[in-house]
């Protein structure tokens, strides 16, 4: 059976697109099978700035893994400590928040990696999939086929972008364009010209390197410029223009009688 994050990762090698589902204010085990039957292709639970405990975060990557769909968890720091305890969760891959250097990454491999290439002590509930305990399964099974994306949100984070991307733990680039924006002093003006120079620039490294770049939240947009590994927006977004969507369409029924409605066939 194939690891979640080869799944991921053979997608990745395709030029289709590859869409999934942010979790910052909700997450649940049943999520993955909504995310699963909605058509996403993977599912990132957001530690940085969601509220979850360790048990459900867990819970939810054992899900992942029992059902082969793809579960990652947005770190809150690169710092050795958190990236072990993360990955002992059990996801098949980590976001990383606000990465500038690759000083930050050599780091991070340090906590993701076995020795002798680097000093993971692993543990916990990540364990429970492995077929045995042998070093060499450990990098075959789950090194070899861990995701790791950089987030690119600051002004040294684009100048640096390159060497990022060439660095041999990153799968792909990833985005963060709220704080770019921030860092750049065009928070938050999308259309800023230095902005969309750096988008460019950040785009163009991982290119140059055969990786993709993950991004949101306007799908179709980003699609158009050429992104297929995309994200859709936060469980909430989602969630409330679905609603927002369906409250509308009764509403205008309603206030047009000429639209059609499609009412059930009398018992």
């Amino acid at each position: 059976m194939l690891t979640t994050g080869k799944i991921l990762k053979e997608k990745l090698a395709t030029n289709e697109p590859v869409i999934g589902l942010m979790a910052t204010d909700h997450a649940w085990p049943f999520l993955v099978e909504i995310c699963q039957k909605g058509g996403f292709d993977y599912l990132i639970i957001d530690s940085e700035h969601g509220d979850f405990s360790d048990e459900a975060i867990s819970h939810i990557c054992q899900i992942g893994r029992l059902t082969d769909f793809p579960v990652l968890v947005r770190t809150i720091s690169c710092e050795a400590s958190v990236i072990r305890r993360k990955i002992d969760l059990g996801p098949c891959g980590i976001l990383l928040p606000n990465v500038s250097t690759t000083e930050a990454l050599d780091e991070v491999q340090e906590a993701v990696l076995m020795p002798p290439r680097g000093r993971r002590r692993p543990g916990g509930m990540g364990n429970h999939w492995m077929r045995d305990y042998n070093y060499e399964t450990w990098k075959a099974d789950f090194e070899e086929h861990f995701i790791v994306i950089p987030q690119i949100e600051s002004k040294a984070g684009v100048e640096n972008a390159a060497e990022i991307a060439a660095h041999p733990l990153v799968t792909a680039l990833g985005l963060g364009p709220y704080d770019l924006s921030a860092d750049l002093g065009c928070c938050w003006d999308p259309e800023n010209e230095q902005f969309m120079e750096a988008l460019d620039t950040v785009k163009t490294a991982a290119d140059s390197v055969g990786k993709k770049v993950w991004a949101g939240c306007d799908g179709p947009a980003l699609r158009a410029k050429g992104y297929t590994f995309l994200w859709v927006g936060t469980v909430t977004s989602v969630l409330t223009a679905a609603i927002s969507q369906q409250v509308k369409s009764i509403r205008n029924v309603g206030a047009n009688p000429e639209t059609p409605r499609n009412s059930p066939p009398p018992a």
